[in-house]
């Protein structure tokens, strides 16, 4: 089997193929995740500590001297803040997926499976049976 004739059936799987879109819709819902961070919860958060932004909370251990061509060296906490909101909304999102799918898979699991179709033999033993029954009364 050629290499490019293999490489398609691994391509063309349905998993592969679903991971992928998995992995462009994660991208896209980690924007909208990261705006909603950024734009809707820290403000709020931020004027209910005081009107403080968190994107400018940092702890500067070196202060930028641009004579001595100096860059400054900060510890950006306020960053890190938001960024853990960001994780704790898209963790909380995911458990809500995976949590919905499970439900579903039990739901499809608790189905009884129905009583499956009696045989032709069964059928003819059956009338079997049923002519014997009557033949002895």
């Amino acid at each position: 089997m050629s290499l490019g004739k293999e490489f398609k059936e691994f391509a063309m799987r349905g998993s592969v193929v679903d991971l992928a879109v998995g992995v462009v819709i994660g991208a896209a819902f980690g924007s909208i995740v990261t705006s909603l961070v950024k734009d809707v919860i820290m403000p709020p958060i931020g004027i209910l500590l005081g009107k403080v932004d968190f994107a400018d909370k940092k702890y500067v251990i070196i202060q930028a001297d641009p004579l001595n061509k100096v860059t400054e060296v900060a510890v950006r906490y306020g960053n890190f803040i938001t960024v853990i909101f960001q994780f704790v909304i898209v963790a909380f999102c995911i458990f809500l997926v995976v949590k919905a799918i499970n439900s579903m898979k039990k739901k499809e699991e608790a189905a009884p499976a129905p009583d499956p179709e009696p045989t032709k033999e069964e059928i003819l033993l059956t009338e079997i049976r049923d002519l014997l029954a009557k033949g002895q009364k």
